[in-house]
């Protein structure tokens, strides 16, 4: 796969990149350079840019300068934030509690993703979302279902990092049951607490989250496409999902009941 800067108009310029899994298969990651309102600029996500890629962002930038922030939105997508770093030194970098963690060296701001400070600062621009019902960090490392969702109202952009995932990859990924239909992470089952009600709070938190971010135009998804949503709104899509998991939910209240 090669990367590719997709302009979705409105301020929003989706990084389609390269992550692969043994070195075997490719199965994209991704990040964002959006406009604000004030004219600066934020990064959501980060990912090293191939040499076409940082000359497009420098001249919509003017060199960089005009980055202001580093909004790392996944606790589990620490790989590149040093590279996003050094490439824009200047700007205030962002993180969940996981990314202070594992990065302890990087200069990270108090505030992090997670937390509401972080939300009204970019009030103007952005809406965030944190699952309910899920942690953000499960203590199983292999559960990578929560990140901080955000929604940009002046693109109609939801960009999403695992919680929501749409996957449209050739043979053999295309064969994963999943592939090429907008559902949430296969991890759901291990993710959601081990507590009466957390079924019930996840589901509550996804059919709000549809009827709020019900004018997102598109699903920008970390592994791997771009989701146009032209046919289908996101309140469907959601209601459809959250039917496929329902057993899941079933289960999970039978067990903590």
């Amino acid at each position: 796969m090669s990367d590719r800067l997709i302009d979705f108009g409105d301020g929003f310029w989706s990084v389609r990149g390269s992550f692969r899994i043994g070195g075997l298969f490719d199965i994209g990651t991704q990040c964002a350079l959006v406009r604000l309102a004030s004219g600066n600029f934020v990064f959501l996500d980060s990912y090293p840019l191939d040499d076409e890629i940082r000359a497009r962002v420098d001249a919509l930038t003017d060199g960089g300068a005009k980055v202001e922030a580093i909004l790392n939105l996944h606790p589990f997508h620490t790989v590149h934030c040093e590279w996003m770093h050094e490439a824009f030194p200047n700007a205030v970098l962002y993180g969940t509690a996981r990314h202070h963690e594992v990065l302890p060296d990087l200069p990270w701001s108090d505030t992090r993703c997670e937390q509401d400070e972080l939300a009204q600062k970019y009030s103007a621009d952005f809406d965030f979302s944190v699952p309910a019902g899920v942690p953000l960090v499960c203590e199983d490392d292999s559960v990578h279902f929560s990140s901080i969702l955000a929604f940009h109202p002046a693109s109609g952009t939801i960009h999403v990092d695992d919680t929501f995932v749409y996957l449209r990859k050739g043979f053999p990924l295309s064969l994963l049951p999943f592939t090429d239909r907008f559902g949430f992470h296969p991890t759901l089952a291990k993710a959601l607490h081990p507590q009466g009600g957390a079924a019930d709070e996840f589901r509550e938190w996804a059919i709000k989250l549809g009827v709020e971010w019900a004018e997102a135009r598109r699903i920008a998804a970390a592994h791997n496409a771009v989701l146009t949503l032209d046919r289908k709104k996101l309140p469907d899509l959601i209601g459809e999902a959250l039917g496929r998991v329902a057993p899941v939910l079933e289960k999970h209240r039978a067990k903590h009941s």
